[in-house]
């Protein structure tokens, strides 16, 4: 925990450090992070600094313009389904057209939730920056308008093959997914973002593409995946069409090459009711994407967007034309039809509440109809928002804490305020715990109803663990046993509250996740959702723990409660060969909250293993095994997730003779931890530092896309660097993207070493890919360890990302590698000398192999930073020569 938690603060600190200049100076990163920032972030200090802000936490008010919206939306029986593979692929600015302006269901169906991607405001990787885009997209679609969905696809990396992402997902199995989504929301028409071919530039793209097309031609067919059945019924849609975009125009209204029947439709519209443009929401919604920096400028223009047709019924002008969207698709709604259109014509923005009887009225009418059809449940459910929203109605139920254990009894208050002057009754409300509060409360209007009350949760509840992350991921597969779980964002609440009210003799029912709210002096009101931990956790304060030979190391673990008076014995699993002292030892903490630290001695002997390191904690009510980590920046809910509470154990033969590292962090990794496991001492350099006397630093490694993310300060203490390497020093660069990739390839600076060399979006995505030692006797691969073919097995997700090209003579290649059936790349690492130093830039994804605890890539690292001794200087090697 502690490897996850101390680069947290580091980069959170470190970008501080160098974009503020806050703190004068940082020291030692061990005495620092690993005795304060841990003790900080865990008592909730740093996580202060970046907490959540939900903005669906309070029922959201609606002015007098989206209500009327609103209204006009239940005129309207569509719906369109849009496809794509990650979070940000979706095109905003079309689903806020379709969902606001047509007013149809518009839904989108993300593949992947984005856990390959890398992440420009934190350290979280693999599933856990999945957490986060998966919040971002929830947040973007609150904006836009369209529901959100997911398949089981995990986002294993780049791929440049559509043969490569369904294989390793399943293609059955993901193509089962998109299948059960068609079925379960019963889309008019279904678009995507990508081709099914190479032109979707990523094999993820492309196989959304062709993953839907199939669906599109099946999903219709009972003898395909009969096991859905039991939910839903098949389902046709009447056309599957191909949303086309020029790449490197992003936002042209040049019409695209494409043969075929190709419309185009204008979405950049302005709308009244909304006083924003279409392009103005999906700016908005599009800057939600925060943690791949993808904030854009709004957008007030004309658009015109682009479909090709790629399946289904014929289409001349208008996707969704020869589509019936009235209530005539609905048997016997004729008076349905004729009412709906009297509430929008007696509507009056200055008296909302003025529409309520004809509303209720409404509502009696629809529950008349068949509740089985799809769009009489969705009107329905509009019906009983546009009642709310015409009240001002208002309700939440809030616990004391955000958390409880099973069998805990948990505070809550309920809050209620009818701000119309109109009669409504409060009849009761129902916890999801089984408690039933019976009222018949006369609400007068703009007095706040607040009373609390007390329930125990279920001991049969749930942890509250995200639903895709209960079980490991199989290959490139989220698994999840649970159909009716599959597609949904996130999970069901933890726990929810029942509000019953009656309105013009009507009763209605709405339902609300009880939720967690604090007021904070800087941001107000704060809210999180309320979730169901364990009685006891356990952080280890490693993610790795690295042995080069066999003297012990300790090993610290972080106990925490979920509740109040947990006690029992805390014993830790390790492989064969290990040997860890003492077996078990007692803990016992008082109160919910409390920690407890332990340490236990673990020793390798020569036949070690590599293998995890598990807490395994015993209580009178059941053995736990999982630790506690958080998520939480304001511009998500904050997210609690439970992994497993382990940590790697890797038995490795490096040798390192540099000691003494400066580390300038980026966006956020974990190679901090990982020198410190090799041995070193690290300090995080702020401004007094990089302006101060670098000789005493073994070598400076620069942090991920720390040109990127910092590129002002980078650039004021580049000339400080570059004079430190000359005079002797090491110097590393891991890698930088290309300022605004998308349609350039340029170096965040016009040089970011001593020598030119380009930064561009090649890369290996093929974990296993050969790797050519260009120059065998190089220092790089001789000193202090003789690097072979072996440590470049059990390589994860990828051997490199944003490679150098068009370099100057004075480097040198050190490795040639490609994907399969492409050239040969030599950017991977790229060495120069440069005065009595040396500088090199590393696309190798060391910020993913190091805290996988990969041996190789510790062994390849230790070499990179050792460069300087004078031992490695006496290796042979053709250096060229300027």
């Amino acid at each position: 925990m502690l490897g996850q938690v101390s680069q947290k603060a580091t980069s959170v600190l470190g970008s501080l450090f160098l974009s503020l200049g806050l703190i004068a100076q940082t020291r030692s990163l061990p005495v620092l992070l690993k005795k304060i920032l841990y003790t900080l972030l865990i008592s909730g200090f740093i996580a202060s600094l970046s907490s959540a802000q939900v903005p669906y936490g309070p029922i959201k008010p609606a002015p007098p313009g989206e209500i009327l919206s609103n209204l006009k939306k239940l005129n309207v029986l569509g719906s369109v389904l849009y496809v794509a593979a990650h979070p940000d692929d979706e095109n905003t600015l079309l689903l806020a057209y379709l969902a606001k302006d047509r007013l149809v269901r518009t839904g989108y169906l993300s593949l992947t939730r984005g856990d390959g991607g890398q992440n420009l405001i934190g350290p979280e990787q693999g599933e856990n920056i999945g957490v986060i885009r998966t919040q971002e997209l929830l947040a973007a679609r609150r904006v836009d308008g369209p529901d959100q969905f997911f398949s089981r696809a995990y986002d294993f990396g780049f791929s440049k093959q559509t043969s490569e992402a369904v294989r390793t997902w399943g293609q059955d199995k993901v193509l089962a997914d998109v299948v059960w989504m068609i079925r379960k929301y019963q889309p008019d028409v279904i678009m995507t973002r990508f081709p099914p071919d190479a032109r979707a530039g990523h094999g993820h793209h492309s196989a959304s593409g062709f993953l839907a097309e199939e669906a599109f031609k099946i999903s219709n067919d009972p003898t395909k995946f009969p096991e859905q059945l039991a939910f839903v019924k098949p389902w046709q849609a009447k056309r599957i069409m191909w949303n086309v975009f020029i790449p490197g125009a992003f936002m042209s209204n040049k019409k695209p090459e494409e043969a075929g029947n190709l419309i185009g439709i204008e979405t950049g519209l302005y709308n009244p009711l909304l006083g924003k443009s279409y392009g103005e929401i999906a700016s908005e919604s599009r800057s939600q994407h925060k943690s791949q920096g993808f904030g854009v400028a709004a957008n007030r223009g004309a658009k015109i967007d682009y479909l090709l047709l790629k399946g289904g019924e014929p289409v001349q002008k208008d996707p969704l034309e020869g589509i019936d969207m009235t209530w005539k698709r609905v048997p016997n709604s004729a008076a349905v039809q004729s009412q709906v259109n009297q509430v929008i014509a007696g509507f009056k923005p200055d008296q909302p509440a003025a529409s309520i009887p004809a509303l209720v009225q409404l509502y009696g009418a629809i529950n008349k109809l068949d509740t089985t059809n799809i769009y009489v449940k969705a009107k329905r459910e509009e019906v009983e928002t546009l009642i709310r929203q015409c009240l001002g109605l208002w309700f939440e139920t809030n616990p004391a804490d955000y958390a409880a254990t099973p069998g805990e009894t948990i505070k809550l208050t309920t809050n209620i305020v009818n701000r119309a002057d109109s009669p409504v009754t409060l009849v009761r409300v129902q916890y999801s715990t089984g408690k039933d509060t019976t009222l018949n409360l006369t609400l007068k209007p703009n007095d706040v109803i607040l009373f609390p009350t007390s329930v125990v949760v279920p001991k049969t509840a749930k942890i509250s663990q995200p639903y895709w992350l209960e079980k490991p991921i199989d290959k490139g597969l989220f698994q999840v046993d649970n159909q009716q779980l599959i597609g949904l964002p996130e999970n069901p609440a933890a726990m929810s509250a029942n509000y019953t009210f009656e309105i013009s003799g009507q009763r209605f029912t709405f339902t609300r996740p009880v939720v967690y709210k604090s007021t904070d002096p800087v941001d107000g009101e704060i809210y999180r959702p309320f979730i169901i931990q364990p009685d006891v956790t356990a952080n280890l304060t490693e993610r790795v723990f690295t042995f080069s030979d066999n003297t012990p190391k300790t090993a610290e673990i972080v106990l925490r409660a979920g509740r109040n008076n947990v006690s029992g014995t805390l014993s830790m699993n390790v492989p064969a060969g290990w040997r860890i002292e003492p077996a078990t030892q007692p803990f016992e903490l008082k109160n919910k909250g409390d920690e407890q630290r332990i340490s236990f001695t673990l020793t390798p002997s020569d036949k070690a293993q590599n293998g995890k390191l598990q807490a395994v904690m015993t209580t009178g009510t059941g053995t736990f095994t999982t630790g506690l980590r958080y998520v939480a920046y304001k511009h998500i809910p904050t997210q609690t997730l439970f992994p497993p509470a382990e940590a790697k154990l890797v038995k490795l033969d490096v040798k390192v003779t540099a000691k003494n590292i400066g580390y300038i962090v980026g966006a956020g990794d974990e190679v901090p931890a990982a020198l410190q496991q090799m041995g070193c001492r690290v300090t995080i350099l702020g401004p007094a530092d990089l302006t101060g006397n670098l000789s005493g630093y073994d070598a400076i490694v620069v942090g991920v896309r720390a040109y990127n993310t910092n590129g002002p300060a980078m650039t004021r203490y580049q000339p400080k660097l570059m004079d430190y390497v000359k005079n002797g020093g090491t110097m590393i660069v891991q890698y930088v993207t290309p300022v605004n990739s998308f349609f350039r390839n340029e170096a965040p600076l016009p040089q970011l070493g001593p020598y030119p060399f380009a930064v561009v979006n090649e890369r290996v995505t093929e974990e296993d890919a050969p790797m050519t030692f260009i120059n065998p006797k190089h220092q790089l691969l001789n000193y202090p360890n003789k690097i072979t073919d072996a440590d470049f097995s059990g390589w994860i997700q990828e051997r490199g990302i944003y490679f150098a090209r068009d370099w100057d003579k004075a480097y040198e290649p050190i490795f040639s590698s490609h994907d399969q059936n492409e050239a040969p790349k030599e950017g991977s690492l790229i060495f120069a000398k440069y005065g009595k130093g040396h500088f090199m830039y590393t696309g190798l994804v060391f910020f993913r192999e190091l805290p996988a605890g990969v041996p190789g890539a510790y062994r390849l690292f230790a070499n990179m930073i050792s460069a300087g001794s004078n031992t490695a200087a006496s290796v042979s090697g053709s250096q060229p020569k300027r």
